[in-house]
């Protein structure tokens, strides 16, 4: 184990990709740093849009439908959508091969957070209901005060409480949950300075994620009445899921000011997780670890605000909420950035191959050919994710393939989109003629992806009232 390297895996919550990526608004010279020294994922993307079964996959490396967690994990009773024990999770492995391990923050992927049963040794973990509160009306429990005069709130139909979408708060960073996690973080990283063993310790945020209230410091960083609206943001939703409308309307009220607002708050809730993270990176480098540690940053998910006239993350099939960031640097890490098509699930093998464990899934792939500099591409030219609706059923399968991506719902008409083209995502090419065979082509590919990963929620789908896809279950055969 001596020259196995230590692990530092940072989870952000609800953060876009393109905000880490030149030339967006969003400042993050932290994270702009560790991009400089390490290796960029472009075309990464989450297992679902949602907290619980993206997390789930990170730790274990399998798709939701396998390893159990469908939904979030606190809007069902502690019997559903039950996070499956017989998978091993990458600290169980890692732990086994002799690393000490530690996990600090939101955890989210099931009801117990008991982490030591999934191979964290140590750490300090909060549930949902710690982080959530300020999203949850008025009568919620606030977590710090907020200035009046810089709030946004949202008044909702009749029966629906008043919500807070965003908010700046003179309460410092060191004094809010963000802060606390990473100050147990810098204890632990403080106690294994001169350890015999190498360790992996996770600091997972709920940042940018939830309520959008900000610390005054880094709103101030940013110019509001300037900040640009997205060019999708008045998306008009032509020859897209009648669903998708209903969710603007929620919005339909909220001026561009409100918006601009909200954005801004995402941006310095952003920067802060970036300070905090150069707080960690450069307490390694005064114990000079940094170059002996493998440092991963990725978000479990994205969000809309303001993208399409929407503001959530575990709805509809867009880049937003589906492409994450993805940096990884360190000791062995090549420098610079990739296309390769790759998920949040990829993660698990890969943390343990550096690790010198191993875990078996038939779902992901390790990435460390990909660390090693150029080459292996063309193995990760697809990617793929599934939704099984939160709350509402939306069963959606999605699959990226050479700037194509295409969107199969279960409840609705297809979306067929050339990212490359049109990176908004404003025309859906679903009933074009002229893209009828890539429909087919795309679609046969996520049945073979359905079947070859035993997702018996939709595979063998040969029934009277199922047969929506353009072409059907044994097309994956050919």
């Amino acid at each position: 184990m001596s020259n196995a390297p230590n692990l530092l895996l940072i989870i952000a919550d609800g953060m876009q990709a393109e905000t880490v990526e030149d030339g967006h608004v969003c400042q993050t010279p932290a994270l702009d740093q560790l991009r400089r020294r390490g290796l960029n994922f472009t075309n990464a993307h989450t297992t679902s849009p949602t907290c619980s079964p993206a997390r789930a996959s990170l730790m274990t490396g399998l798709m939701p439908h396998n390893h159990g967690v469908l939904e979030i994990e606190h809007a069902h009773d502690d019997d559903q959508f039950v996070l499956r024990t017989a998978h091993p999770h990458f600290a169980q492995r890692l732990a086994a091969a002799g690393y000490r391990t530690a996990y600090f923050g939101k955890w989210h992927i099931e009801p117990t957070h008991d982490v030591a049963r999934f191979g964290w040794q140590e750490g300090v973990v909060k549930g949902a209901e710690h982080v959530a509160g300020l999203g949850r009306g008025d009568d919620g429990p606030s977590l710090y005060e907020l200035d009046p005069s810089l709030t946004g709130y949202i008044e909702g139909r009749k029966g629906y409480r008043r919500l807070l979408h965003w908010g700046v708060t003179d309460t410092p960073i060191e004094d809010r949950y963000p802060g606390l996690t990473v100050v147990d973080a810098l204890r632990f990283l403080e106690s294994v300075e001169d350890g015999p063993s190498p360790w992996c310790c996770c600091v997972s945020f709920s940042e940018p994620n939830e309520a959008l209230v900000v610390g005054r410091e880094a709103w101030q960083r940013y110019d509001i009445e300037s900040l640009p609206l997205p060019a999708n943001f008045r998306d008009d939703m032509t020859g897209r899921p009648n669903i998708y409308r209903r969710e603007q309307e929620i919005g339909a009220n909220i001026d561009e000011a409100h918006w601009r607002a909200a954005r801004g708050c995402y941006f310095g809730r952003i920067t802060e997780v970036d300070e905090l993270c150069g707080r960690m990176l450069d307490a390694l480098e005064r114990q000079g670890k940094l170059d002996q540690t493998v440092v991963v940053f990725l978000s479990d998910h994205g969000r809309y605000v303001g993208a399409h006239g929407f503001d959530a993350h575990n709805f509809g099939g867009f880049e937003e909420i589906y492409r994450i960031p993805l940096i990884i640097a360190g000791p062995g890490v090549a420098v610079g950035e990739t296309p390769a098509a790759v998920s949040i699930a990829d993660l698990a093998p890969t943390l343990c191959e550096l690790g010198g464990a191993t875990l078996t899934t038939t779902d992901s792939r390790s990435l460390v050919r990909l660390l090693q500099g150029p080459g292996g591409v063309d193995e990760f030219r697809t990617g793929y994710a599934e939704y099984h609706g939160t709350r509402f059923p939306l069963m959606q399968r999605v699959l990226w393939q050479d700037g194509w991506k295409l969107v199969f719902n279960g409840f609705d008409y297809d979306e067929l989109y050339h990212l490359e083209a049109d990176p908004a995502e404003l025309h859906n090419l679903a009933d074009l003629p002229e893209h009828r065979e890539r429909l087919e082509r795309m679609m046969a590919e996520i049945w073979r992806k359905v079947r070859d990963t035993g997702d018996r929620t939709i595979h063998q789908s040969h029934y009277f009232s199922l047969r929506f896809a353009c072409v059907g279950p044994d097309a994956a055969d050919n």
